[in-house]
């Protein structure tokens, strides 16, 4: 898609922020609620992001993925604050949209492939001792991109760097 941006200048907006605007357009159409409100919440986190900072830019895919994988975060974790405090059909709701964004998010790595990056990632930084924790974050990090939780990954680390 083909936009002018308010300098003139063409602006290119991302694919997955294209496909985001299409599924909601047809979510509504579908009359699909969870859907169209999910889509609605994940756009204007995207647009929350583009216009965060000194100027409004326009976020390449990774970027949407990364808005995208801290909105499903918020999911998880309502639906876990909701399940706690006994409210189940709240619960139900978040767990619901974080469906509906896991769509549009990178496969999750397994337990196995995870482990074998981590440990890739302590081979080719020489890291040794729990001090180093950063050291092999900074490796490893951009080989995860999206496709497993920051905190999942801090932790199999740290019991990487134990042993």
């Amino acid at each position: 898609m083909r936009q002018v941006g308010q300098d003139g200048h063409d602006v290119t907006m991302s694919a997955l922020k294209e496909k985001l605007e299409t599924d909601l357009s047809v979510a509504m159409k579908a009359r699909d609620e969870v859907r169209t409100r999910t889509l609605r919440m994940a756009l204007t986190a995207v647009k929350n992001e583009e216009v965060a900072g000194k100027q409004a830019r326009e976020l390449s895919d990774d970027e949407v993925v990364t808005v995208l994988t801290r909105e499903a975060k918020k999911r998880r974790e309502a639906a876990t604050a909701f399940g706690d405090a006994g409210r189940a059909e709240q619960a139900q709701a978040e767990r619901d949209e974080g469906a509906v964004l896991a769509e549009y998010l990178p496969a999750q790595l397994s337990d196995e492939e995870l482990t074998a990056l981590v440990a890739d990632a302590i081979a080719a930084s020489g890291a040794a001792g729990p001090r180093a924790m950063g050291q092999v974050m900074k490796v490893v990090n951009p080989k995860v991109a999206g496709r497993a939780e920051g905190g999942r990954v801090a932790a199999e680390v740290k019991r990487q760097l134990a042993t």
